[in-house]
């Protein structure tokens, strides 16, 4: 049970940090998914694509395709409509946050 409900939190947080770091630069599945065991989410390639296909269909993330060592990589970047929502996660987070620390 907890497992499950942690796993929904973080989920949560998973986009915030794949909005983010897609908004520095373009950001690719393996990249990402290294980067996000960097900060202790402990993610697989399974289950990272579907995100960033979920968020891509929901205009969040714009993918790009580049020619890596004759295969082809997914590079994805944060568009318009994911800098608003994640300029809006960063105040909701920055609210809770500082709720919560007490």
């Amino acid at each position: 049970m907890e497992d499950r409900v942690l796993r929904k939190l973080f989920l949560g947080f998973i986009h915030i940090h794949i909005l983010h770091h897609a908004a520095e630069h373009p950001v690719y599945g393996a990249w990402m998914v290294e980067e996000l065991r960097e900060h202790g989410y402990s993610i697989s390639a399974g289950t990272l694509y579907p995100i960033l296909h979920t968020m891509e269909q929901d205009g969040l993330l714009v993918r790009t395709n580049e020619l890596v060592g004759g295969h082809i990589r997914k590079n994805y970047t944060t568009t318009e409509k994911g800098l608003v929502v994640l300029a809006e996660a960063r105040q909701k987070a920055y609210e809770l946050f500082k709720e919560i620390k007490e």
